[in-house]
């Protein structure tokens, strides 16, 4: 396999739908040595090698440790707190003790492995490893990359800037100066940080990929809360 770029890297992939031995093939491909699923529900109904158990077989065949951190860091946790009108709330998840012991093996796995944490979703911009589970790592020691579908990397400071070319966000660092004039009609305003910027739209696009239980769950919940 190819030496990963840094050592001790935090990778994310989407199985998508790939084969075994071509998503084998990107993680070794990049030196990953351990894998941390983070879906919820370890399962696949059409793509059973990604199911939980041969999924787990493929890997240690590869010589690269599994985890299942699902529990910890999945995006449909089973505490009913973290929804609103059956909708997940990140900041809720994120906010939860269970969330935090999930970071913290992830912390303590990079001391000895380069992880990558694994959803389905082929796009990480579409994916909670990305929106979720990455951002309150991005700040830390360690690089972050996300192992596209061509097998390509993407870093997550370009995912970040792909987030905010999505919104529309306009910041200071962008070389423009620090105060814009937005036309003639209106006073200069100040031009937010990339920092700034980036913590609104975290919260925007956690709303729009956030999982939504299906109508029949949240009428379950309902009559179930209902008082007697």
């Amino acid at each position: 396999p190819v030496p990963p770029l840094f050592a001790m890297t935090l990778f994310s992939i989407g199985h998508s739908n790939l084969d075994a031995a071509p998503f084998i093939a990107r993680l070794q491909e990049h030196g990953v040595t351990a894998l941390a699923d983070v879906r919820s529900h370890p399962y696949s109904r059409f793509l059973p090698h990604f199911n939980r158990a041969a999924l787990h077989k493929c890997l240690v065949d590869a010589w690269i440790q599994y985890v299942f951190l699902g529990q910890e860091l999945g995006a449909r946790p089973e505490d009913p707190d973290c929804y609103q009108d059956g909708k997940a709330i990140y900041e809720r998840i994120a906010a939860t003790e269970r969330f935090k012991l999930g970071l913290q093996r992830l912390r303590r796995g990079l001391e000895r492995y380069n992880v990558a944490i694994m959803c389905a979703e082929q796009d990480p911009l579409t994916c909670h490893r990305a929106i979720l589970v990455c951002q309150p790592l991005r700040r830390e020691s360690f690089p972050i990359h996300h192992i596209l579908k061509t097998g390509e990397l993407e870093s997550h400071f370009d995912l970040e800037t792909r987030m905010l070319d999505r919104y529309q966000f306009r910041y200071a660092e962008q070389g423009l100066p620090s105060h814009a004039q937005l036309s003639l009609l209106v006073p200069e305003q100040p031009l937010r940080s990339r920092e700034d910027c980036l913590q609104e739209a975290y919260r925007i696009h956690g709303q729009q990929v956030a999982y939504v239980e299906p109508e029949v769950v949240r009428v379950h919940f309902t009559l179930a809360d209902a008082p007697i």
